[in-house]
Parts: structure tokens; C-alpha cells; sequence
């Protein structure tokens, strides 16, 4: 999964231009917003691609686990046509071979369970990623929004911006504490 950089870097070297220069004592505040929402940013995407990570490699985990269920199952059909073609031409089944079909089928569930606790964690993990990708977004609009605030030197963009960084606060909580 692959994750769109947003080029904020020369919003935030406009804002701490335009801050160093400005009259307004609120710019240097917006500039101080932008740079705390921009290490914000950063964190929240490092856990957002780790979980993304984490996520994938537990499908794959649950991809391995289905196809050995796969491989069981074709043992255990190919020992039951075995049997079938035994009892059918009136022959002795040897007991040992029934005990490992019965073997077979019970490896099936164990592998079976595994490959869906490995599911859910994938589940879990892209439910992390999605919550903190959210994040990630929101923190970029509120560097955007300080940005605006600078350049038309309203006020109310930058409470817009502090906004936004809150808002993605929330997100990264939230995307860290999601079970």
C-alpha cells in the first residue's frame, strides 16, 4: 500500500517566512501550529504504513495457512478414495488408515482457526491504518489552512487549522486505540 506524499514542505517554509516578517504576533503562532501539526504528520504516517504493513503480512500469513487447509484436504480425499475403493472391491481397510483420515480432518480445523485468527488480525490492522491515513490527511489540511491564514492574514484560518490538527489528534488516538 503505497502512501500519496503531500508536498507541505514549502507551505511551511512560507509560513516561517512569512512569520519572521510579519507585523502580526499570531503568524509566529501559526508557524509554531504548523510545525507541531507537521511532526504530528510524520508520526501518525510512520504508525499508519506500519500497520499497513502489519496487515498485509498477516494476509499472507492467512494465505499460507489456507493453502496448507488445501493441501490436508486433498490428502484426506485421496486416503477416503483410498478406503472407498478398498471397502468397495471388499477388501480390509487397515484401521491405522482411518485414524488418519480422521487425523487429516482435525489438522483441517486447527489450520482452519489459525487462518482466521490471522483474517481478523489483518482486519484489525488495515481498521489501525485506515483511522491513522485519516489522520495523516487531516494534519495536511490543517498545515494548508495555516498556510491560507498567513497568506491572507485571517485569523480565522488559522483557528481552521488548529481545528483540523485536533481533529487528526483524534484520528491518531483513535487509530492507535481501535481493537
Amino acid at each position: 500500500m503505497e502512501r500519496a506524499e503531500v508536498p507541505l514542505e514549502r507551505s511551511q517554509e512560507d509560513i516561517l517566512h512569512h512569520a519572521h516578517a510579519a507585523e502580526e504576533k499570531w503568524i509566529l503562532g501559526v508557524a509554531l501550529t504548523a510545525a507541531l501539526l507537521a511532526v504530528l504528520a510524520a508520526i501518525t504516517a510512520l504508525l499508519a504504513e506500519h500497520h499497513a504493513n502489519e496487515a498485509m503480512l498477516e494476509q499472507i500469513r492467512s494465505s499460507d495457512q489456507w493453502n496448507y487447509y488445501q493441501a490436508k484436504g486433498i490428502k484426506a480425499n485421496q486416503l477416503a478414495s483410498k478406503l472407498d475403493l478398498l471397502t468397495v472391491l471388499g477388501k480390509t481397510v487397515d484401521p491405522k488408515d482411518r485414524n488418519k483420515l480422521n487425523a487429516y480432518h482435525e489438522e483441517q480445523q486447527a489450520i482452519m482457526e489459525k487462518a482466521k485468527e490471522n483474517e481478523r488480525a489483518s482486519d484489525a490492522h488495515l481498521k489501525h491504518h485506515t483511522l491513522l491515513s485519516c489522520g495523516v490527511t487531516l494534519f495536511q489540511v490543517g498545515i494548508a489552512v495555516g498556510a491560507i491564514a498567513v497568506l491572507t492574514k485571517r485569523k480565522g484560518f488559522w483557528y481552521g487549522s488548529v481545528v483540523f490538527g485536533l481533529c487528526g489528534a483524534a484520528m491518531l488516538v483513535w487509530g492507535m486505540l481501535a481493537g
